[in-house]
């Protein structure tokens, strides 16, 4: 299950949307995933855009978004809703690393409640050049 927490799925800042053949929609249903959007696991537009505009630290951003899970309680909504239903469930949003990012804040929220579970972050990282030189230094030879 690819649950889809950016607070709007229709943004390309991950080079795919939710409509059309040559998107997210045509290679979930390829590998046979289902999605949902829940922008309701999103930080609110106000919260993002202080953030963005750098009118709130990383810090203050942290502390309103949870703030807003508990008042939501979604952590609970999310635990009704697909615990126990789903092996393996991949939360997706914008940000290309975890550090910086309300994935992983919501996440770590559930495995607050949930220590059972297993959170591990999809990051692909670019080769360095070294690595890349050495590989070419040993093709050559």
């Amino acid at each position: 299950m690819l649950i889809d927490i950016r607070l709007k799925n229709s943004s390309n800042l991950l080079r795919f949307s939710t409509g059309g053949k040559d998107d997210l929609g045509y290679l979930l249903e390829f590998i046979n995933c289902q999605y949902v959007h829940r922008p309701d696991y999103a930080p609110s537009a106000e919260i993002l855009d202080a953030y963005k505009k750098k009118k709130i630290s990383w810090p203050e951003y942290e502390e309103r978004y949870k703030n807003l899970m508990t008042e939501r309680k979604s952590v609970e909504d999310f635990l009704i809703e697909f615990e126990g239903i789903y092996e393996t469930v991949c939360l997706l949003c914008s940000e290309p690393t975890p550090e910086n990012c309300h994935r992983r804040l919501f996440a770590e929220m559930i495995l607050e409640r949930r220590p059972d579970f297993e959170l591990e972050h999809i990051i692909f990282r670019k080769k360095s050049n070294r690595k890349r030189k050495n590989q070419n230094e040993r093709s050559e030879s």
